[in-house]
């Protein structure tokens, strides 16, 4: 039976969080849809909401607002939110006018709803839409069924514990960044901007609905860059090297826009302030030549985010959850006797991580090695850089540890409106290409879904630490602070239970330890955690020195 009331974390502000313990337990509408929450996992994009709250990009209200206002669980702005969107649940309750799913049925949550818009975003499950940081969450077909008829809700099979499923968004978040397509042509019916005399020879014009041009003598129409709205281009072509200029014409670029620079041999001579965020937030993308013809950025585009053969992958904050996915992902695709690098700079991470990926990099014939940054540098020039973490310097050394032709991946997202500084003039001489993306889309999901249904994949691999919600602020004060080498699995359902890593977990209940498998996360490991946490002789564990009960206002 489904009770009136439940435990969920709340955040109220930028950096205010409580626990509650009689939240209501919503009674779905006519097209809504009750889930209990089996598992959510926690994310360092928790923190960057925890810390943004309604500056975050996907707090902001989308944009056909009018038409959500009536779903208790839609709260943007400055409305309190629950935390949340690696999750898995299962469906108690749907409203008379519900379709796409059933009581009883098991799905996990594509937490980006990428048709419902935002000013720089979209909207997200653990955003704008409370998230799974609650025992029970409402979601409604309006927000969940997208406009081709998709369901952002995937059915999930019975046989793969609560963990590996929840750890599925993350996964696919790391599948969807190697995966991504690139456009390598103008926005057929775009809007095309283009300044500076460099050379329009072998690029297709004919498909842009206006074009734009500062030089008379392209023969394009002449218009003023200054009386242009921000991002109103879709492709913006740039011929020069003027700095300020640059950095004048960039906001004038759309989503997902394309941004081509021909220096004609010039040089900028200083940082150019560059939106790196928005690459990886709102697909911009910067191809570079030295030369004068545009048409040399398109070549230089590669067709995806993937690994070419034979790259030398360096991860940059390999040792963090989404890092070993990244280490994992970049070995089983790389070909044998390539170099995959890890900077690590936590030596208890770089252990944890040590651990989890030796096997796999044995069987695939890939040299591993692991370095701490502070002290160290990649060994020799870098193909493939993989950026973990939201740190404009970390993109600035990527730069220059890149080879020529290198991609910088920029997983981590560097808030919009953080100045960003680089060496354009360097990025430009490599040929060097960012990519980036937010998030994951269906079909990354139900990629990685189907690996671990067949076992070609396990998601618990990245488990270091479970909790209950007794221990759910402790978890993402921990997850804020990198004290835990792996992700951290919070099961809603057991109450009491504090954060544990997974060597705290088995000195408590030592049942659990021979279920493990070489010291990791097991389904049946989970399955007798459920089993001690329903026995009536259980008794809640003391916390360690190290994990003292939270406080219920964070």
């Amino acid at each position: 039976m489904t009770p009136s009331t439940q435990t969920a974390v709340q955040l109220t502000g930028a950096d205010r969080l409580r626990l509650v313990r009689d939240k209501p337990v919503p009674i779905p509408g006519d097209r809504q849809i009750l889930g209990r929450v089996e598992c959510v996992g926690l994310c360092f994009s928790d923190v960057k909401l925890r810390h943004q709250f309604d500056r975050h990009v996907r707090k902001m209200p989308v944009l056909r607002d009018e038409s959500l206002r009536d779903i208790p669980s839609y709260v943007p702005g400055s409305l309190p939110t629950v935390p949340g969107h690696e999750v898995v649940l299962r469906v108690v309750a749907v409203g008379p006018d519900v379709t796409s799913m059933v009581v009883g049925g098991r799905y996990v949550v594509q937490a980006n709803f990428r048709d419902l818009a935002t000013t720089d975003s979209n909207g997200a499950f653990g955003y704008n839409f409370e998230g799974g940081l609650q025992q029970y969450v409402l979601l409604d077909e309006r927000v969940t069924v997208a406009a081709d008829g998709e369901s952002y809700l995937l059915p999930a099979p019975e046989e793969p514990s609560a963990s590996q499923l929840a750890l599925v968004e993350p996964w696919s978040c790391v599948e969807h960044a190697f995966a991504t397509r690139e456009r390598r042509a103008l926005r057929p019916g775009g809007t095309v901007l283009v300044v500076g005399s460099g050379s329009l020879s072998g690029l297709d014009l004919s498909g842009s609905g206006r074009r734009l041009c500062t030089a008379e003598s392209a023969g394009l129409t002449v218009v003023d860059p200054a009386g242009m709205a921000p991002q109103s281009v879709d492709d913006l072509l740039y011929c020069g090297a003027d700095a300020t200029e640059l950095e004048r014409l960039l906001p004038l670029v759309a989503h997902d826009g394309l941004v081509l620079v021909a220096t004609g041999g010039g040089r900028f001579g200083r940082p150019v302030d560059v939106p790196v965020g928005r690459v990886h937030y709102q697909g911009l993308r910067i191809a570079a030549t030295t030369s004068d013809t545009f048409a040399a950025c398109l070549d230089a585009i590669p067709a995806s985010g993937e690994l070419r053969d034979g790259d030398h992958v360096n991860v940059v904050g390999a040792g963090g959850p989404t890092g070993v996915m990244a280490m994992v992902r970049a070995i089983v695709t790389s070909r044998p006797g390539a170099l995959v690098e890890g900077a690590v700079r936590n030596p208890r991470r770089a252990d944890a991580l040590r651990h989890r990926v030796t096997r796999t990099a044995a069987e695939r014939g890939v040299e591993v090695r692991l370095f701490d940054p502070e002290t160290e540098r990649p060994r020799g020039s870098v193909d493939y850089c993989f950026v973990m973490a939201p740190v404009v310097d970390l993109v600035r050394a990527a730069i220059e540890d890149a080879a020529e032709g290198g991609i910088v991946n920029l997983f981590a997202g560097i808030a919009t409106d953080v100045p960003c500084p680089i060496d354009l003039d360097t990025y430009v001489a490599k040929g060097l290409y960012f990519v980036g993306t937010s998030g994951s889309g269906v079909a990354d999901m139900r990629a990685v879904l189907a690996e671990v249904a067949d076992g070609r994949l396990d998601t618990n691999l990245s488990v270091g630490a479970v909790s209950g919600m007794a221990g759910a602020l402790d978890s993402l004060d921990a997850v804020r602070d990198r004290r835990i080498p792996g992700k951290v699995v919070v099961y809603p359902a057991i109450e009491d239970l504090p954060l544990l890593d997974l060597g705290e977990l088995v000195a408590r209940y030592p049942a659990i330890g021979p279920l493990l498998s070489d010291g990791c996360w097991t389904g049946p490991a989970e399955r007798e955690l459920f089993r001690l946490a329903a026995s009536p002789s259980h008794q809640p564990p003391a916390t360690s020195p190290c994990h003292q009960p939270p406080p219920t206002d964070h």
